[in-house]
């Protein structure tokens, strides 16, 4: 007989009849005449019973630590009182590993709980997480796919800084100094030239001294780039893609969003448009809400949250100082002093999804930026003013980081619970 999942046992089509499974100890509870274990698998949890008629079975199940693994045979059985309304009454219980107490019980700090995170994984909710970024990743490369992008690899390694080398990790490589991509864009744009519309899904990292529940040293990141584009079709794109991951994921992942009390209903209202207010109008909205803010001054998170605190989809804010934003941001022709860029702000304080631009793509623009931040000496820069020499075109681009929209759609309170192995200022272990 093969070995079925949980998952089987639970839909009901195997009622009555002989299984054998295989998992992980999720919880015990011991009896004078029959012993519980409750089953884990990859698919979910099932309750076992081994009763005393049964003595291998139910010695077996009693002396089980959580965790530990082992095989069961048995006969399904429609238990209400059960985990999903079914059960394993066990005829025979096989121990694989069972070497411990598992060190992890109820109430331990956050902290503790990162320390063993290699453990703590194996939880409902993380495991759920998991499962709930898989769905995500596949569908936003689904709408992208089907919009006609190519996926590319660009390197990880690199000389160069998407926004101008600053808070990057740097490396010994080979005796030269290189760093740790902190974004694959300047890359991206290359291959527009080639393919015209392609993304790159890949990890960033940010060696960013911040301490707040969304901010991680290394993320993936989502970094689509598009020839012939302007900042309407790129916010266009974005709020798409947004929509199409949010619907898709009510529609399909209830289960998941259960196990996180997520309503299913917030996703739905996902659809564009989204509303769009300039930078000038959200410093003035901030002011109203008693949040003092002066024009000129970068949007931080505690921003972001007063401005989306009452949003139920997320919202744009555009046209940034051009002081503020990267180099090969576009400047506003109607306004220089600002650029053609947009921050996707995600609804009930969740703050920056994305940010986006139209990129510079006159030669003479982009060397004025660069020698404005003096970048123009750096020759690792020297291939990317090449690209405007050589047939550029108009395009647009933006970055979505995985974790931050997970955070969004379970409504995570912090960011390290929508990654499994979070790298955090203060934690690169395990």
């Amino acid at each position: 007989m093969d070995f079925s999942h949980v998952s089987e046992v639970l839909s009901g089509k195997l009622d009555g009849k002989p299984v054998k499974l295989r998992g992980w100890v999720h919880r015990q509870r011991t009896s004078s005449n029959v012993n519980f274990i409750v089953l884990r698998d990859s698919t979910g949890i099932l309750q076992v019973a081994a009763k005393k008629e049964q003595p291998k079975a139910f010695d077996t199940a009693g002396s089980l630590y959580v965790e530990a693994s082992v095989t069961v045979e048995g006969t399904v059985k429609k238990d209400e009182r059960a985990p999903g309304g079914w059960e394993i009454q066990a005829t025979d219980m096989g121990v694989i590993c069972n070497r411990e107490p598992f060190p992890i019980a109820k109430d331990l700090s956050p902290e503790f709980l990162l320390d063993v995170r290699h453990l703590w994984l194996r939880s409902q909710k993380i495991t759920a997480m998991m499962k709930a970024r898989h769905w995500i990743t596949r569908y936003m490369r689904e709408f992208l796919d089907g919009e006609g992008f190519w996926e590319v690899n660009p390197p990880v390694l690199t000389k160069v800084g998407g926004e101008g080398g600053a808070d990057m990790f740097s490396i010994d490589y080979f005796g030269e100094v290189a760093f740790l991509s902190q974004s694959a864009q300047l890359y991206g744009e290359a291959l527009t030239t080639a393919l015209e519309k392609v993304y790159v899904w890949a990890p960033s990292f940010r060696a960013e001294p911040s301490r707040t529940v969304r901010h991680l040293a290394e993320y993936w990141h989502l970094e689509p780039e598009m020839a012939w584009y302007d900042t309407n079709d790129n916010m266009e794109l974005q709020e798409q893609m947004i929509s199409h991951v949010a619907q898709q994921f009510a529609k399909k992942n209830t289960d998941l969003l259960e196990v996180f009390g997520r309503d299913p209903a917030a996703l739905k209202v996902v659809k564009p448009p989204f509303k769009r207010i300039t930078y000038d109008k959200a410093v003035e909205m901030l002011n109203s809400k008693g949040v003092k803010k002066k024009l000129g001054e970068d949007l931080g998170a505690e921003d972001e949250r007063a401005l989306t605190e009452d949003e139920k989809k997320p919202i744009f804010v555009t046209q940034y100082p051009r002081a503020i934003k990267p180099f090969y941001a576009e400047p506003d022709p109607a306004n220089p002093d600002r650029v053609l860029c947009d921050d996707c702000l995600a609804p009930q304080g969740h703050g920056e999804l994305i940010s986006g631009s139209q990129r510079v793509w006159k030669y003479e623009t982009l060397l004025e930026n660069m020698k404005r931040m003096g970048l123009e000496k750096v020759h690792s820069y020297d291939w990317y003013l090449d690209l405007r020499k050589y047939g550029s075109v108009p395009h647009a681009g933006f970055g979505i980081g995985l974790e931050r929209l997970t955070k969004w759609l379970l409504n995570l309170d912090h960011i390290r619970d929508a990654i499994p192995f979070p790298r955090l200022i203060n934690r690169i272990y395990p």
